[in-house]
């Protein structure tokens, strides 16, 4: 009985109204289709239809509500039922200059969302329900421009517009401080005339996306057609929009005012910065303009200053490094370093070190370029070139104010590298960064620098150097046994046990098809201590061995645990170490 009124109810014959969207007479029933593909049961169809009858709504509304058919399953098979084609978001780079077309609360109330634009300049819009006749009349009305639909989740598309319209796209220009000492209103960029320019609206949407998605830079590139934007996430550069050739040079000219830069000028490099807000947080935007053979490309470095802080046990080292971390910082002086190329989370670990010296017995002063993050109780300032405040110029006058530490942004020159190692010296505890591949390569850096070997040997207690991989995302990573080939080729054999496996990316759409989610920290750490001190004057392959031999984990090494532990992937740890040991 319950089989043959399903199979009524899955085989009535297929609509003969036209749809909303155009397509073509005669469909088939979305139980039929569910019930093919194996989503849901004859029972459950049967149970479903039951309770269409006695309650009414939508069949996928109620397999949806009683999670017995997922919405990505249910889109999928409404796609096919209507003819469209069905789309996940979270794969899609999304044109911003689409989604731009609509602003969040249209978005929001039609269900629906422009991605990008085809070859014939046709919008295409995903669209969660395409039977909805009046939400079709809405978007070609707000429109006004041909549009082409596909299906994506209900589920989908939420994310999706919570991800683009996170912060309701407030990016507010901070002025400067006013002579008096007052601060100035926030300019709010996204309100009144100027906001609904398609230039500034489209910026801002663009580094609103850009933050939200955690990028560490925006590269608005010029190219013979249009503008390509990227952005670097976790690391890795990522297209994330398009600016059409019509609206690049307004665009450009925006980004060149924000940073308080000459628009007139397109044939010099230049720098500026802006502070902003972003969901009510303060954000330092580094504006560097650079031109090029199809225009001026613009690049933005983000710079969050009020991020959470962190503590030594939370940077997540090894417990052997930690230890050597903390002897070093509980020393009464002597200067710590933390080395690596930009990016690679060396304030971060010279805040948490700040976390753990920062009590009432201590005088804590920082001096920084920006300061990124405000914590209460240190004195920190922050280098003006402009009024003449440099690291050198600016860490003489602090230390003529009786700190106890001494946090130094980056050592950029000789003259601050001499001061920095010197204060060391003279009892100030100084916490610094440098450039440089690793920790045993630090000591040539400083020594090319003109600081006084001597001094090194005594005044340095613990170099660490870093990296920064990505994590795999815990949605969709797979493991794997690598082959003995394999494991001799990454220094494996003898390390894994029998039947250990490592894990490696796949890709979903929790990680928008990376396989990766978040990043995690490497490090090495190196105390400046027993025969390394004697070795000041040696090379830099003759300080590593010392210090692997004396039981210092190489990057290398710390990479190979986080992959054992199924962190990240050993494709990762070949990204950010290299193919050298050292």
């Amino acid at each position: 009985m319950a089989d043959t009124r399903l199979v009524e109810a899955a085989s009535i014959p297929p609509s003969t109204a036209a749809d909303p969207y155009g397509r073509p007479e005669g469909r088939p029933q979305l139980g039929a289709l569910l019930l093919r593909d194996g989503v849901i049961t004859v029972e459950q169809l049967e149970a479903a239809l039951a309770q269409k009858e006695a309650e009414g709504g939508r069949l996928g509304e109620i397999l949806l509500r009683y999670n017995v058919a997922t919405g990505a399953a249910i889109a999928r098979a409404l796609a096919e039922q209507y003819g469209f084609e069905y789309v996940e978001l979270g794969r899609l780079d999304l044109d911003a200059a689409a989604t731009s077309l609509l602003p969040e609360n249209v978005a929001r109330r039609l269900s629906a969302l422009p991605i990008a634009f085809d070859a014939e300049g046709t919008v295409v819009v995903a669209v969660t329900d395409p039977t909805d006749v009046m939400a079709s009349d809405d978007l070609r009305l707000a429109l006004g421009l041909p549009i082409r639909f596909v299906v994506a989740s209900v589920s989908d598309l939420a994310r999706t517009l919570d991800r683009l319209f996170r912060a309701n796209v407030q990016v507010e220009m901070e002025s400067d401080v006013l002579p008096e000492e007052e601060e100035a209103p926030l300019e709010d960029i996204t309100d009144g005339d100027v906001a609904d320019a398609p230039a500034i609206k489209l910026t801002n949407q663009i580094i609103a996306n850009a933050i939200a998605e955690g990028a560490s830079d925006i590269h608005f590139e010029p190219q013979p057609q249009a503008m390509v934007v990227r952005a670097r996430i976790d690391g890795v550069m990522r297209r994330v929009a398009e600016v059409p050739t019509g609206l690049m040079p307004a665009v450009t000219s925006r980004l060149k005012i924000m940073g308080e830069l000459d628009i007139a000028d397109r044939r010099n490099a230049q720098d500026g910065r802006v502070s902003i807000r972003y969901d009510g947080q303060p954000i330092d935007l580094r504006i560097a303009v650079l031109p090029t053979t199809f225009g001026e490309k613009v690049v933005l470095r983000i710079l969050h200053r009020a991020s959470g802080r962190l503590g030594i046990s939370d940077l997540g080292m090894h417990p052997d490094a930690e230890a050597v971390l903390m002897r070093a910082l509980k020393q009464p002086y002597g200067a710590v370093l933390t080395v690596g190329p930009t990016g690679s989370g060396k304030t971060t670990t010279l805040y948490a070190a700040l976390e753990f010296l920062n009590d009432d017995e201590r005088s804590l002063a920082t001096i920084e370029d920006p300061v990124e993050n405000q914590i209460p109780g240190i004195t920190q300032v922050e280098v003006n070139v402009r009024a003449g405040l440099t690291f050198a110029s600016g860490l003489r006058t602090m230390l003529r104010a009786d700190p106890d530490v001494v946090l130094i942004g980056e050592v950029r020159d000789e003259e601050t590298a001499r001061i920095a190692i010197q204060a060391a010296m003279t009892g100030h505890l100084v916490l610094t960064t440098l450039h440089t591949h690793n920790a045993a390569s630090s000591i040539a850096r400083l020594r090319d620098m003109g600081v006084d070997q001597s001094l090194i040997a005594t005044s340095v207690n613990c170099i660490v150097a870093q990296r920064l991989a990505r994590r795999l995302c815990v949605h969709c990573r797979e493991p794997y046994h690598p082959t003995e080939a394999e494991q001799i080729a990454d220094g494996l054999k003898g390390v894994l046990h029998p039947g250990e496996a490592l894990y490696r990316a796949r890709g979903c759409t929790e990680c928008a098809d990376t396989g990766y989610d978040g990043r995690v920290a490497l490090y090495e750490v190196m105390p400046v201590s027993g025969r390394i001190r004697h070795l000041i004057e040696a090379s830099t392959e003759e300080i590593f061995a010392a210090a692997v031999d004396a039981g210092m984990t190489t990057l290398r090494e710390d990479g190979i645990r986080l992959c054992r532990a199924g962190v990240t992937s050993l494709e990762e740890v070949h990204r950010v170490t290299g193919d050298r040991l050292m």
